[in-house]
């Protein structure tokens, strides 16, 4: 819970605050961009949210803040609700965003996707009641995919309380060494149908991306976007092997997908040609080829 006490001196005058506690993870700036900037090494709030849809938008950022480092100076408790009411909040077809990020993955983001043969879990949200009983009302989870070793969180728990399978590479296992799917080598990998890994080794050697019906690519910390330069961004630090990490994305211009929904990083859906456009750009800023696109 934020304390007032330790309000930064970098948010402007009004209710919604950011204290000293903040990990600058971008969780409150993708769900609240027009309240919430990066100021130095922390967010802030640089505009008061002042209508409906905004004042909506800062609480659901306050209620998926990883470490609870957002806080207000006077709580509306129907507004509190209304946001917690809203995660998981539906993006298209079936995919939605989990919410409540949690600590234990740097405030990394999960999604769940609704499918007639079972429900998957990307990575893991926090534990916590409110999301047991959305995913219990959705049909459960079935199985859980995490992407690398960084961002299982409370995987464990979920797997536990659902009867859910959970898939990691073997080169990531030590993150969850009793999953129940251990994925081999660097080879694409189907999963179920209209799902595939896709191993893209390079932030850690075992981070996989998830390719859903062609159009969703779930792709953890290996590549997400970046709003302010209207772009494609990939680690250029805490990475295993750079050059391969290099060689993976390339490898994803093999594969037709609208929407790169990232662990770290925002999400954002393009056409296939502009994303495979921007993911082109990206490769060839870090120095690398681009492979033949479909």
């Amino acid at each position: 819970m934020a304390d007032l006490t330790k309000r930064l001196d970098s948010n402007v005058t009004g209710n919604f605050f950011v204290d000293a506690s903040c990990i600058n993870c971008d969780t409150c700036r993708q769900l609240a961009p027009t309240s919430f900037e990066e100021i130095g090494e922390f967010s802030a709030v640089t505009t008061q949210p002042v209508n409906g849809t905004h004042i909506h938008q800062a609480y659901q950022a306050l209620l998926a803040c990883p470490v609870g480092s957002i806080g207000t100076e006077q709580s509306d408790k129907m507004a509190v609700s209304a946001a917690m009411a809203s995660f998981p909040f539906l993006l298209e077809d079936g995919v939605s965003y989990c919410g409540f990020n949690s600590e234990k993955s740097f405030g990394a983001n999960s999604f769940l996707i609704q499918h007639p043969e079972g429900n998957w879990l990307i990575d893991s949200p926090r534990y916590m009641k409110h999301l047991t009983d959305a995913f219990e009302q959705r049909g459960g989870i079935a199985h859980i995919f995490l992407t690398h070793e960084d961002d299982v969180a409370d995987a464990d728990k979920y797997a536990k309380h659902f009867g859910a399978k959970r898939i990691i590479h073997r080169a990531d296992i030590k993150a969850m060494p009793d999953a129940e799917w251990v994925l081999d080598g660097y080879d694409d990998i189907p999963l179920a149908d209209g799902f595939q890994a896709i191993p893209v080794p390079g932030h850690t050697a075992g981070s996989m991306v998830l390719l859903y019906k062609e159009k969703f690519l779930f792709t953890g910390d290996h590549v997400w976007w970046e709003p302010r330069t209207q772009s494609l961004g990939a680690p250029q630090r805490l990475v295993w092997r750079a050059k391969v990490m290099v060689a993976s994305l390339g490898k994803l211009l093999n594969y037709r997908f609208e929407w790169v929904l990232a662990g770290h990083g925002d999400r954002i859906k393009l056409p296939v040609d502009m994303m495979h456009a921007k993911l082109r750009d990206l490769i060839a800023q870090r120095g690398g080829t681009s492979h033949r696109a479909v």
